[in-house]
């Protein structure tokens, strides 16, 4: 059973560097698209960056330059660094895995290409 847990999320000025975690189980990173959504009051989820096993990343273009995924397979670890934090940014920041890693190969996946999710955490940034 695959499960994701957020952490890292927090209350930050505009302009610093935040990293959010996720910690999983149950995930074959060699052969999973993982991903990094986030959501903002009202507005529907959105696609911010995905990392396939070989490294292959792509971003959304409202965080292109600021925002950087990893994946540590021995941590079974994901991360999203952020920097350069826009008070835009601010939202419910969820992480994803989809086994059919061939998601990753083509566009930024939508939301619903991926079938696990973990609970969220807020990242709030202020001007």
């Amino acid at each position: 059973q695959v499960q994701l847990v957020e952490s890292g999320g927090g209350s930050v000025q505009a302009g610093v560097s935040l990293t959010l975690s996720c910690a999983t189980s149950g995930v074959a990173f060699n052969y999973y698209c993982m991903g990094w959504f986030r959501q903002a009051p009202g507005k529907e989820r959105e696609g911010v960056a995905v990392i396939f096993s070989d490294g292959r990343t792509k971003y959304a273009d409202s965080v292109k330059g600021r925002f950087t995924i990893s994946q540590d397979s021995v941590k079974n670890t994901v991360y999203l660094q952020m920097n350069s934090l826009k008070p835009e940014d601010t939202a419910m920041y969820y992480c994803a895995a989809e086994k059919y890693g061939g998601i990753c190969g083509g566009r930024l996946p939508r939301e619903y290409e991926f079938n696990t999710w973990g609970q969220g955490t807020q990242v709030t940034v202020s001007s």
